[in-house]
């Protein structure tokens, strides 16, 4: 009788391990393939099968059958940390992957990678996007890896006179003579063994590596007003450079680029930028635009500046619970998968439960704060619009236009109402924008993203039924220059677990605004707006769009919103814009005085003669039987030091007509 087959079922049912039958079925099956892999190789068939803890024999008789699941990493390449890519082309469409995450080789987020590995099995899903996933996998060494292969790496012309004038070409030669290399147009070709051609491209990209060291400047004249802006905004963002770590998590993590932001000797942003030239250049470009928001930022904000959310008053919250269960939808970070399913594939779902979705992961998952139009005119307004005639078709709603880098941008069809989300990202944390597009891809929600040196704009459901909508990512770091507020319904926000409350981006409940949070919502539920600063022709482009488009009336009189200036300065002055209303107005005014000539126009923000202003004020209404102050707004004419004078310290009733008899006022 020959020998009984050990029969697993069998043996699981006598053990009462019927549960366990599927793990141990698929762990035998995998030991026997493992098996007969061992034996393709008859160089190391022996040595693998007799020699325990011998790594290397084992791996190199993989490598016999499974040479093309070679995999490096691409931190090695100077890419994204932790993930992988097969070493065999550097053609862009190459796969990438990621280690399964139960395998013993994974690290932990903070810890560098295996840098090559073997895998036996590759998983390719479509519920994984765009990466395969790698399990059964083991850390291999350059040397064992012998398969010919070509590489090709992209240079800028300073890294290509780099690798001559330096001698880095001539000396990974010499050191790896087996590679054959060429050098045409800008890019460095390599082939032969893939051991010797790994270990010749990791030297060169090393090499590559460079410091570039530059301050940041106004690019204003030394005495012009935007580079004392731009002087004043610097000192505040001094005094808060960790706002920089997620901007310096970003280039570490995806393209290994170690940036370094500190106080100069001369008060100004020193940064050092250690990586690959054509990288560095980047990252002077994102610094360079930071400047330009710098010059034209009127007070520099704070990661919490504005007024945290809070419930309506009681008097009217009851009025308002529909407004609550939006704010929910968006902010509650307990929602369940059915509850997000629902608001995408549900018999109720629209184009606004999508969005809602969408907006649930960019707060409640990657602790963004959600800002802006979507605020008022979905989860506060309630309200829908959507073009007529030849674009009512969703497909339609899509056009685009060249940036100044010449990138072709997405836009809104801005008769859609609500139109995108508004998002700043948080300063506390790594925005991770390729896991924020796997969630996307997990729910089936199609994403398109483009880059500007600033924010991310991405694209959601362009091919939908429901129709297409937009977000913008801001930046931190360039979220604390967003300092003026438009209209007074702009001014919303949401934020993670405040499940039924409203915030203000910008303080305007304070005097001497007062504008209240209760005001705000009531009238956007009336379709009004107050305008928060003088008229531009961007400020005027989107009140032809609300007025014209989408139906909202204007609230008389204007409010010229600027915030209150850091304590080191006792003013904040924010220029009236010549194309301005304002502007305007006043040149008529000023035209009785013969010969004037109007250099410029400035709206001033002091804080301590303000509150003296208001102070005096109020006890003057006190006094009165009718509270009627009978304020008067005058001009008043002085020379520069009484300019200063007054900006600073306000008015001094001592010097009232000193000069005014000398025709000099």
């Amino acid at each position: 009788m020959g020998p009984r087959q050990f029969k697993l079922q069998q043996f699981c049912q006598q053990k009462g391990l019927e549960k366990a039958y599927q793990t141990l079925n698929q762990a035998c099956r995998r030991y026997k393939t493992l098996e007969k892999s061992f034996s393709i190789s008859k160089d190391y068939r022996n040595q693998a099968q007799i020699q325990s803890g011998k790594w290397e024999s084992i791996a190199k008789a993989l490598l016999e059958g499974y040479s093309d699941n070679v995999f490096v990493s691409l931190k090695e390449l100077q890419l994204r940390k932790h993930q992988y890519t097969c070493y065999q082309s550097s053609e862009p469409d190459v796969e990438v992957a990621v280690l399964d995450s139960h395998s013993t080789l994974n690290r932990s987020i903070n810890s560098a990678p295996v840098s090559l590995i073997v895998t036996r099995d590759i998983l390719r899903t479509s519920s994984v996007r765009a990466k395969a996933i790698l399990s059964f996998v083991g850390e291999i060494k350059p040397s064992w890896i012998q398969y010919e292969v070509e590489r090709k790496i992209k240079l800028n012309d300073t890294e290509q006179e780099k690798l001559n004038t330096e001698n880095i070409l001539s000396t990974a030669k010499r050191i790896f003579p087996d590679a054959h290399v060429e050098l045409n147009h800008n890019v460095l070709s390599i082939n032969g063994s893939s051991g010797s051609v790994l270990k010749f491209e990791l030297f060169v990209l090393q090499k590559l590596v460079e410091d570039m060291v530059f301050s940041l400047s106004s690019h204003a004249p030394p005495n012009s007003e935007a580079h004392e802006t731009f002087q004043r905004n610097t000192q505040g963002i001094l005094k808060m450079l960790h706002i920089f770590n997620p901007m310096k998590w970003r280039w570490e993590n995806e393209a290994q680029v170690k940036i370094n932001v500190e106080q100069s000797p001369t008060d100004q942003l020193k940064i050092t930028v250690s990586g690959r030239n054509s990288n560095n250049r980047l990252v002077r470009e994102e610094f360079l635009e930071l400047s330009v928001w710098l010059r034209n930022c009127v007070v520099i904000r704070t990661p919490n500046s504005g007024l945290p959310p809070r419930l309506l008053i009681p008097q009217v919250r009851h009025r308002y619970l529909d407004i609550e269960e939006r704010i929910s939808h968006v902010t509650d970070s307990k929602r369940t998968t059915i509850d997000l399913w629902n608001g995408l594939e549900g018999p109720k779902a629209t184009r606004e439960t999508r969005m809602e979705v969408v907006a649930w992961f960019a707060v409640c998952q990657f602790g963004c704060k959600l800002e802006g139009g979507f605020v008022r005119d979905w989860i506060v307004g309630h309200y829908i619009q959507r073009p007529e005639g030849q674009h009512a078709d969703p497909s339609t709603w899509i056009s685009r236009t060249p940036n100044a880098a010449g990138v072709q941008l997405p836009i809104l069809n801005n008769a859609v109402t609500p139109a995108d989300l508004d998002c700043h990202l948080s300063a506390f944390k790594y925005f991770d924008i390729d896991k924020f597009l796997d969630a996307m891809h997990k729910y089936q929600i199609e994403c398109e993203v483009t880059r500007e040196q600033w924010r991310y704009i991405l694209l959601f459901d362009e091919h939908a039924k429901t129709g297409p909508f937009m977000m913008d990512l801001i930046e931190p770091h360039v979220a604390l220059t967003h300092d003026r507020v438009d209209f007074d319904v702009n001014n919303l926000s949401l934020e993670k677990d405040y499940t039924k409350e409203l915030g203000m981006r910008v303080d305007i409940e304070s005097v001497p605004y007062s504008i209240e949070l209760e005001t705000i919502v009531d009238r956007i539920r009336r379709k009004e707006l107050k305008i928060l600063r003088p008229s531009d022709d961007l400020l005027e482009k989107r009140l032809k769009k609300m007025v014209n488009v989408r139906h909202w009336s204007v609230k008389d009189p204007s409010v010229y919103v600027i915030p209150k200036p850091p304590n080191k300065y006792l003013v904040a002055l924010a220029p009236i814009p010549p194309s301005s209303d304002l502007y305007k107005d006043l040149v008529k005014q000023l035209q009785v005085i013969p010969n004037i000539q109007i250099i410029k126009m400035e709206i001033i923000r002091n804080p301590g003669t303000e509150d003296l202003y208001l102070g005096m004020k109020k006890l003057i209404q006190k006094q009165l039987k009718d509270g009627n102050v009978n304020e008067k707004e005058l001009f008043h004419g002085t020379t520069g030091k009484g300019i200063d004078g007054i900006r600073d310290y306000g008015y001094d009733n001592r010097y009232y007509g000193a000069n005014t008899a000398k025709g000099d006022w």
